[in-house]
C-alpha cells in the first residue's frame, strides 16, 4: 500500500494572466520580486535578461511570450522564480517571470490528468498534467519539454562566458 508521501507531490501554483499553472516544489529555488534584468542583445523575445541571484547571473524568460501570450506587464504582484531545472546532462538555473504566485499545495497523483486531447495539432508536450479545482483547472508545466535543445543551449551560453 503507498503511503501518503508517495502519494502526493507538491507544486507552486502561479498565474499568468487569468490561468493558473504549477511546477514541481522541488525545482524552485526562490521567489523573488521583479525588477529591471539586464537586456541580452540579439536574444529572443521571451528571454528578458540576466538577474543577480545571490551572485549568479541567471537568464529569465517571460514565460507568457514562451507560452504564445501576450508580453508580461509588470505590476506589484509581479515575481521571478529561480529555478533549478535538471536536464539530461546538467542543471540549467532559470528565472522565470509570473503575473503573481499563489501558494505551495500539494497535488494527490491521482488529480493529475494527461494533457487533453482536442483533435488538431497543438503543441501541448510542454504540459505535465492538469490538476481540475472548483475555480477552473491548474496546468502542471513540465520545463525540461518546454525548453527545446535550442533554448537550452541558449540559456547556458552565459555559463561558458
Amino acid at each position: 500500500m503507498a503511503t501518503g508521501m508517495s502519494d502526493e507531490a507538491q507544486f507552486v501554483t502561479f498565474a499568468l494572466g487569468k490561468e493558473v499553472f504549477a511546477v514541481p516544489v522541488g525545482v524552485v529555488r526562490e521567489i523573488l520580486d521583479y525588477e529591471e534584468l539586464f537586456r541580452i542583445p540579439n536574444g529572443p523575445d521571451y528571454l528578458l535578461g540576466l538577474r543577480d541571484v545571490r551572485g549568479q547571473g541567471v537568464p529569465t524568460i517571460d514565460l507568457r511570450l514562451k507560452l504564445g501570450l501576450s508580453k508580461t506587464e509588470p505590476t506589484p504582484s509581479t515575481r521571478v522564480l529561480v529555478l533549478d531545472i535538471p536536464l539530461e546532462t546538467r542543471m540549467l538555473s532559470l528565472g522565470m517571470v509570473a503575473d503573481k504566485v499563489f501558494e505551495v499545495i500539494p497535488f494527490r497523483r491521482s488529480q493529475i490528468e494527461a494533457a487533453p486531447e482536442i483533435g488538431v495539432r497543438w503543441s501541448s508536450d510542454y504540459i505535465a498534467g492538469v490538476v481540475r479545482r472548483d475555480e477552473g483547472f491548474v496546468v502542471i508545466v513540465d520545463l525540461a519539454r518546454l525548453l527545446s535543445s535550442g533554448d537550452t543551449a541558449l540559456l547556458s551560453v552565459r555559463n561558458a562566458a
